[in-house]
């Protein structure tokens, strides 16, 4: 389903590929000319567009975008052009190839996607950067956090609705031995459940555990765990019961305090925005009172607050 919030326009790709070379050329590039077209188009009429301005032109889109854009802009843009598993492959990719590793941006995106799209942005993984996903994740990660990661990344769950009331009912008790009841944690239990189990199952095992120990099961994840291991489990339980919110609490954060996490930003606007970025602006407002649009437009400026809000909609 997808919720891109602007409809897109109906122009030809042959002419946005013939208005971007315009806004090119010349002293300086017309950025608000780029920002208007990209934003409101769809996945398929931006690969539509990268095909007719290479076979026009004989350059690659990307490549020119790369030097008219900077900063921000830039970022948010050329990743906003990719396919959804190209985009999730190149996240997790700079996430774990860049000087400084950033572990929580890598475990955002495998621990919120579903295994049919871990198995597709894996294989563009290799295709694209000749990299296995596997082997960067045992280098990068150790310990509970890497068993977490390869169980997740290789194992094909069920992603249907139904679930078996015996079996949740089985995983409550089983969790709740492996760490409230016990002295220290059986932290194999935990990544045996939550790592071999379809979201639909996992939400049921934390509605069973609330209701039979009178604890969230969040709540004891973060008594028993700590670290990215407790950030990876957080991620597949949150997103399992509702993703939008964990998306929407993700935004809050990139946006709280000094300064804004602009790499988080951009990374969920863009990713989210074809899927649910409607529900995680219900969700953003009913958490904290105010629109999602209002906050990227107090923390953000120019072109690049304008593309932002472009993909994000109006309430």
């Amino acid at each position: 389903m997808s919720s891109l919030v602007v409809p897109p326009s109906l122009e030809s790709p042959r002419k946005d590929a013939t208005d971007l070379y315009k806004a090119f050329k010349g002293f300086g590039c017309d950025t608000k000319a780029v920002v208007n077209i990209l934003s409101h188009r769809d996945a398929t009429q931006r690969a539509l567009i990268q095909q007719e301005y290479k076979s026009m032109y004989g350059d690659e889109l990307t490549k020119r975008l790369r030097s008219e854009l900077s900063g921000d802009l830039e970022r948010a843009v050329l990743l906003w052009l990719h396919d959804p598993a190209t985009r999730d492959a190149t996240i997790v990719m700079k996430a774990l190839h860049n000087d400084s590793v950033d572990l929580q941006a890598a475990i955002e995106v495998i621990c919120s996607r579903t295994p049919s799209q871990i198995q597709v942005f894996k294989q563009t993984y290799y295709m694209k950067f000749g990299y296995q996903l596997e082997y960067d994740v045992q280098q990068l990660a150790s310990g509970d956090l890497e068993k977490l990661l390869l169980t997740h990344i290789t194992t094909m769950r069920y992603e249907g609705p139904e679930v078996d009331p015996n079996m949740v009912e089985r995983d409550g008790r089983d969790l709740y031995k492996a760490g409230e009841k016990r002295f220290g944690t059986d932290e194999m239990a935990f990544i045996h459940i939550f790592c071999t189990r379809s979201s639909a199952h996992l939400a049921a095992v934390a509605s069973y555990y609330h209701n039979t120990y009178g604890n969230s099961l969040e709540k004891a994840l973060k008594s028993e765990t700590s670290g990215n291991f407790e950030f990876a489990l957080l991620t597949i339980l949150r997103t399992a019961i509702n993703p939008a919110a964990f998306f929407a609490k993700r935004l809050r954060k990139s946006m709280k305090g000094i300064g804004t996490t602009d790499s988080m930003l951009i990374r969920i606007v863009v990713s989210r925005t074809e899927i649910d970025m409607q529900y995680i602006k219900m969700e953003y407002q009913k958490k904290y009172k105010k629109p999602l649009s209002e906050a990227i437009h107090s923390e953000t400026s120019g072109q690049y607050r304008a593309f932002l809000l472009a993909l994000v909609g109006t309430n």
